[in-house]
């Protein structure tokens, strides 16, 4: 751990940007449990939850393309520190929220609260390769994924937790309070801006399109970018089914935290817990895979091919798990695959696309994850809602979705293997 340690002390952007992240990803796991727990106080429709999820993903796709162009064109910095202002005011105005005919507030803040999240997101995930060495990238977001990993396991717990014997209100100012952090963090990054970066071609949409033709000419590039994509057509889903599973089929004792709790409140317990796990995998299971596999472009691509396996697997082993203690056995194992495609793959293209396209590139993988997670989402909420299966049958679904995909990325990963070996000998 040495090196992360060290690429924290030495490179003072990066530590203010990772700074920003810890206590911005903080906060993120108290909304998204206090949401969730908000809206099963108030309905018990599973097409409510998946809504949630929908309310949180589609306006990353939606704005993505344009948060691309202005993350090449205009300073990254500004961007994140006015978009995280932003939504310390959105995530504050939650607390207003209180019975059942104000969810539709609840819905449009949530949207309004991604949509600037969707300008944030881009301009960080480029910005990175501005405030770190190609030489360390695969540290920096292998540590960006403990980062977040722990995150939410720490955030999660602490947030079910708060959300059981306090209620969401208090997770909600937490959040708020989070955002203003970041944007002190970030202010304090001073950014070299490459003259290549500034100097567009085209302006507005044209920016845009010039970015896609830049991924559709190379098909290489375009399979790595849709890589999280295509495994977020699985896990999508399984955000909104371990709500089910920690409601309805491992809810805690009622007296697990020391006093007596509603049925709900045992099920958000349990929900922290299994977040909680799930930050290990993502967090340690990309640590563990670098350190076995190195930093080599053929390797990191054998890396993605195990995550695409051990996701799979580990859903399989969620649908048929009697138990908690299987089910976060389960959910480590999807977790390690999950954290390392994520990882590897965002490394990946960091180390290749050039800067002046790389707003846009992640602008474009950022629209198609939250694309196939609304689609995953929305498919989890309908089999349970309008097919009437259960949600082991919904997840053993999702589970054979995940062998699929493991197949067309074997089938893309062998053709371009010669693409592969000639990038790792140009390096």
């Amino acid at each position: 751990m040495h090196e992360y340690i060290d690429l924290l002390r030495k490179n003072a952007n990066y530590r203010n940007l990772w700074l920003g992240s810890v206590v911005s990803q903080l906060g993120d796991w108290f909304n998204l449990i206090a949401s969730a727990e908000l809206i099963t106080s108030l309905t018990d429709s599973g097409v409510a939850v998946s809504s949630l999820f929908l309310a949180r993903f589609l306006p990353l796709f939606l704005f993505s393309p344009f948060a691309g162009v202005l993350a090449d064109r205009y300073s990254r910095r500004a961007i994140m520190i006015i978009t995280d202002i932003l939504r310390a005011a959105t995530v504050a105005a939650f607390l207003l929220i209180k019975t059942p005919d104000q969810l539709w507030l609840l819905y449009t803040l949530t949207i309004l609260q991604f949509v600037l999240s969707a300008l944030f997101t881009p301009a960080r995930s480029a910005v990175l390769s501005n405030v770190v060495p190609k030489n360390e990238l695969v540290s920096a977001n292998a540590l960006d994924a403990l980062t977040w990993s722990t995150m939410l396991a720490l955030g999660a717990f602490l947030g079910g937790v708060v959300a059981a014997l306090f209620g969401a209100r208090v997770a909600f100012i937490a959040d708020a309070g989070t955002f203003l952090f970041s944007a002190f963090f970030i202010s304090r990054i001073v950014i070299t801006v490459p003259r290549e970066r500034v100097q567009l071609d085209h302006g507005g949409f044209l920016d845009f399109v010039d970015g896609f033709r830049y991924l559709w000419r190379d098909p290489f590039i375009l399979g790595i970018a849709l890589a999280k994509a295509g495994g977020s057509l699985v896990w999508g889903a399984i955000n909104v089914l371990e709500i089910n599973f920690a409601n309805e089929v491992f809810p805690l004792d009622r007296t697990v935290l020391g006093q007596s709790l509603s049925i709900s409140d045992s099920g958000t317990a349990t929900l922290g817990i299994i977040y909680m796990v799930s930050g290990i995998g993502t967090g340690l299971g990309p640590i563990f895979m670098r350190r076995r596999l190195g930093d080599r472009l053929p390797r990191l691509m054998v890396g993605i091919t195990i995550g695409f396996g051990l996701l799979a697997s580990g859903i399989g082993l969620l649908s048929v798990s009697q138990s908690l203690g299987v089910y976060l056995l389960a959910t480590l194992i999807r977790t390690v695959g999950s954290g390392t495609i994520w990882v590897f793959s965002a490394a990946f293209l960091q180390m290749i696309v050039p800067d002046r396209f790389r707003g846009r590139v992640f602008a474009f993988e950022f629209a198609m994850l939250t694309l196939t997670q609304s689609i995953s989402v929305f498919s989890a909420g309908y089999m349970l809602d309008v097919w009437g299966l259960n949600v082991r049958q919904t997840t053993a679904v999702m589970a054979f979705s995940g062998v699929i995909i493991l197949c067309i990325w074997l089938l893309f990963a062998l053709r371009q293997r010669g693409t592969v070996q000639s990038m790792a000998f140009q390096k």
